[in-house]
This record gives C-alpha cells, structure tokens and sequence, in this order.
C-alpha cells in the first residue's frame, strides 16, 4: 500500500530535497541500473534521506514513473530550444513551427527556428521528421522510458505539449483536422521516438543465430518466405528487437510520404 507522509516527515525532508532533485535521480538511477534496479528504498539510500521524504513529494512509485516520463519527454522541447539557438534561431513553441503561418502549393510551411524545425523553413514532411527523430534521441538516452510510456493510459503534461507540437506541424503543413488525426494514430508511439513490436524479437547471441538457422531450416519447406527472411535480417535495435535505426527511419520516411500524398489528394 502506498505511503502518505504526514507532518513530521516534511520537518525530516531536508531543505535541499525537491521533486525536481528526487525525479533527476530517479531518472539518473534508471539510466544506470534499468527500471529493475529503481525502488523507492533505493533512490532514498542514493539521496542519503530517509524513505518518508521521497513520499512528501511522490506519492508513490508510480506517481514517481509518471514524473520521470515527463521530464523525459520535457527533453525534447529542451533540445529544439538547443538546436534552434545553435543555429541562430528565434523563438519556440507551437507557433514557431508552423501552428500560425500559411503554406504554399508545395506543402511547405511558413514555420519559423522553433520546436520542429530546428532552426530553418523547410516542407512541414522535414520538420515532422526533424522532431520525431530528436523524440528518438531522448528516448535513446533514455531506454527505460519507452516501456514506461507503453503502458501508461493517459498522457503527461510535457508528452501533451509534445503532440501539440507534431498537431501544429501537420495543420502547418497543410494537414486538415481529420488528416491530423488520423496522423497521430498512424504514427502512434512513433510520435515519442520508439515503435512497439508485434513480438519481442531480442538481439541475436551467437547462440541464438545457430538456433535460427535451425529453425530457418525446418521451417525452409512448409514457410519458405519466413525462412528466407529468419537468415537474411537481423536486428539489434537500442529500444528493442526489430527497433533499430534503419527500420525506425525508414518506417517514418514510409508514412510522412505517404501522409502527404493524402494531403495533396485532399487539396484537389
């Protein structure tokens, strides 16, 4: 059951200790050891502080993972500004990705140096692109994230600013609502830079590439394609099997295209 504080333990909370510092090193210790090697017990030894301050500020473990994912995904807005400012851009925010501006025949969106478009004008297809792959690099650094996130029912506030922004890239681009829409279904966890597999098809060992060309060999007179496909590819991807860059890339490449050619087709 979870643990509720009550008045002594704020006057035990040091004065040092905030959700901000406890979510940094929740996040620190799962970067580190994997969401296995999180438990409240743990992060409070790693603060030097007593169980009852870490549930002052977090409820409980859960609210605790919700946090982290936030700022998690509070990181991908924190890039854009980085990018942006590296390339002498201007502002940031919904507005500055096209949320505001008109398009041209071409598709491309009058978008400004902000969130999506790390810093220059382009079609609204390059900066979807540019922020779904910046998503990607947060969640690269962050592995455990992913899984967090997939089975999360309701979105965090920073994950909600984040399609916000992939929201105004589409209607800038030229998107209607119901394209919009139906984008951020197709697109699906795609939007925060990892893609959930039909099976958990984990890196090959040595071990398993014998056993697959085995298998690949039994099944090579009754599933000749599943054969030939067992031996040909192999994945090794960073957020899960079948996940690498390759697929992500072209899986993405393969709907933005095929978004805007709906677009176009809508437009007459």
């Amino acid at each position: 059951m979870p643990r509720h504080a009550d008045d002594r333990s704020a006057t035990r909370a040091p004065a040092r200790l905030s959700r901000e510092a406890i979510v940094a090193a929740a996040i620190g210790l799962a970067d580190r050891d994997g969401l296995a090697g999180l438990s409240m017990r743990r992060l409070a030894q790693h603060l030097g502080v007593d169980a009852m301050s870490i549930y002052y500020h977090l409820r409980d473990k859960d609210t605790l993972l919700a946090a982290m994912v936030d700022a998690v995904a509070a990181e991908i807005e924190v890039d854009g500004e980085i990018e942006a400012a590296t390339l002498g851009g201007g502002g940031t925010g919904a507005a500055a990705v096209g949320g505001g501006g008109g398009t041209g025949a071409g598709g491309e969106a009058a978008a400004g140096s902000g969130s999506a478009g790390a810093g220059a004008p382009g079609p609204w297809t390059d900066q979807l692109r540019a922020l779904i792959m910046r998503a990607r690099r947060t969640m690269l650094r962050h592995p455990w994230a992913a899984r967090v996130l997939e089975a999360r029912d309701t979105p965090t506030p920073a994950v909600l600013r984040h399609i916000e922004r992939v929201l105004a890239v589409l209607r800038g681009g030229g998107c209607s609502v119901s394209l919009s829409h139906h984008a951020l279904h197709l697109l699906g966890s795609r939007i925060l830079g990892f893609s959930q597999d039909l099976f958990d098809d984990s890196p090959n060992t040595p071990a398993a590439e014998a056993e697959t060309a085995a298998q690949a060999a039994a099944w090579a007179e009754s599933m000749p394609h599943i054969a030939e496909l067992a031996v040909a590819v192999s994945h090794s991807g960073a957020l899960g099997g079948c996940d690498d860059e390759d697929e992500f890339a072209f899986a993405l490449d393969l709907l933005i295209e095929g978004l805007d050619r709906r677009r176009l087709a809508e437009q007459g």
